[in-house]
């Protein structure tokens, strides 16, 4: 591995133990009962901090393009968040953890590209906040980027089962621009790791689609328009997060759809960097839903792009002549 990906690595890992320890510590029948969201909020937090931290030391000259920053952890309400975030933190990290310290850091992810540095990082703490809260999925992303495109992604995945079906969870997926996509259990060591690539299945007609489980991100209406033109006939699978890019690349699903719901709304980097270097290292295809490549190069947004198609490549073409009349109104 290049230094890069080593360090994006161990810092993904951290934050992956980090996220455990909140659900296992925070997360209880009585928050779930009362919809408390503050045990998202603490992971979310620590995992910005402990990964900006690891990021900063190795690269101090690399910026980073982080969801979160700290500005609303600031006033004396939230002292007892900030308290258990910097808890947390202290927990996985050698040295101390103050609380100042771990403010710090997360607002390391707080730089805005300007269109001049060729070299950032870009970070989903949690992507997934409701499936982290129910237990289910949730992903840790991380890319680099480089002059507008992608060329690393680590997907850290700790509840997605070891294999399509598996009672075994835990999943890290790697992908470096050339060098194809790897998948190793989140606790394991990288010489584990094992090649991954997309399905082979050749015709939409067999092909199965995965979608957010939120309907609210993605035209789930739209969908099942898409589907039936295509003759997929399969039941969409929905899932949490980045876990869709992790389902599209290892070949448990042949089709991601991201559709707009509203014509203004422009995708998050960090919400597809990590993800789209996996699926197209593993060779499959991402696009926006006109086929056009993602450029992430224009801000904190894929200002020039609408939505996200991501399949297996082999009739990318064909889903997004599909989308196009179900768009007509969005």
């Amino acid at each position: 591995m290049s230094k890069e990906l080593e360090i994006a690595v161990e810092a993904v890992r951290t934050a992956a133990i980090v996220c455990r320890k909140v659900q296992a510590n925070l997360v209880s029948a009585a928050t779930l009962e009362k919809k408390d969201k503050s045990p998202v909020t603490v992971a979310d937090f620590a995992s910005q901090a402990v990964i900006c931290r690891a990021l900063s030391a190795a690269f101090p000259d690399i910026p980073v393009v982080g969801e979160e920053d700290s500005k609303e952890l600031r006033d004396d309400a939230s002292a007892g968040l900030r308290a258990s975030i910097a808890q947390h933190v202290g927990l996985v990290i050698d040295g101390e953890a103050g609380e100042k310290d771990v403010l710090g850091w997360i607002d390391q992810g707080g730089w805005t590209p300007d269109g001049k540095t060729e070299r950032y990082w870009t970070l989903d703490p949690i992507d997934g906040t409701k499936g982290f809260l129910r237990g289910e999925q949730y992903a840790i992303a991380l890319g680099l980027i480089e002059n507008g495109r992608v060329v690393l992604g680590v997907l850290g995945c700790p509840n997605l089962p070891i294999e399509d079906g598996s009672s075994e969870q835990g999943v890290l997926m790697t992908a470096e621009r050339g060098g194809g996509s790897h998948l190793v259990k989140l606790d394991a060591a990288a010489s584990t790791a094992r090649a991954i690539s997309v399905s082979d299945v050749a015709a939409t007609a067999d092909a199965r689609f995965c979608e957010s489980v939120e309907s609210g991100h993605s035209d789930q209406g739209a969908s099942a328009q898409i589907a039936a033109t295509l003759g997929i006939t399969q039941e969409p699978y929905r899932i949490d997060s980045q876990c869709k890019y992790a389902a599209v690349a290892r070949g448990d699903a042949s089709i991601y759809l991201r559709l707009p719901t509203r014509k203004d709304y422009r995708e998050k980097i960090w919400d597809h960097a990590a993800g789209a270097i996996v699926v197209e290292e593993a060779g499959g295809v991402v696009t926006d839903v006109f086929g056009k490549p993602l450029d992430f190069s224009r801000g904190r947004t894929l200002e020039d792009n609408r939505g996200i198609i991501a399949t297996s490549g082999r009739f990318h073409a064909q889903v997004v002549e599909a989308v196009g009349p179900a768009l007509a109104n969005v």
